[in-house]
């Protein structure tokens, strides 16, 4: 069958522009560590490193209560723990990073919570002792001179999100 030229054919309406996938996809919160430092240039150095380099949010506090408060909530998704907390008061009393990580681990709400410890002492020893003693799950020495292993080691840490 011939198509006369003067005929015109009819016009199929063209789809409408497909949306891209992206546009669908539910927006996922960057996951949050939160830093539980004294120092404040430590603060400076790790927020800048995990916001730019990792793409995380950054929570900071050397408040006790602060800390329980946040992770009973589920606000945070990881701690890096100073070790020393020269500052950090509880009921009264002068309290470390190891103490406060046991704290976190023998409660069962925050007991899921990766904790990281970063302290200056870096002795023989001190990794295997600090880890043991406070029920911490990882150890980082500062200062932190590798920012990508640094970026690595919380990485591997944080719990999966649904992509």
């Amino acid at each position: 069958m011939s198509q006369n030229p003067s005929q015109t054919l009819p016009i199929e309406a063209s789809p409408p522009p497909q949306e891209s996938a992206s546009q669908f996809k539910p927006h996922i919160e960057p996951q949050t560590v939160l830093l539980v430092e004294d120092d404040p240039t430590n603060v400076r150095v790790f927020s800048k490193i995990l916001t730019k380099r990792a793409g995380l949010k950054v929570r900071h506090t050397e408040n006790v209560e602060e800390v329980l408060q946040i992770t009973q909530a589920r606000e945070a998704d990881l701690i890096l723990m100073d070790v020393s907390l020269s500052h950090s008061m509880y009921q009264g009393k002068s309290i470390d990073g190891i103490r406060l990580t046991q704290m976190l681990k023998e409660n069962p709400d925050t007991a899921y919570l990766p904790v990281i410890l970063v302290t200056a002492h870096a002795m023989d020893g001190d990794r295997e002792n600090f880890l043991t003693k406070s029920g911490a799950d990882d150890y980082i020495s500062k200062p932190v001179i590798d920012h990508e292993a640094f970026v690595n080691q919380i990485r591997a840490l944080l719990p999966s999100v649904p992509k």
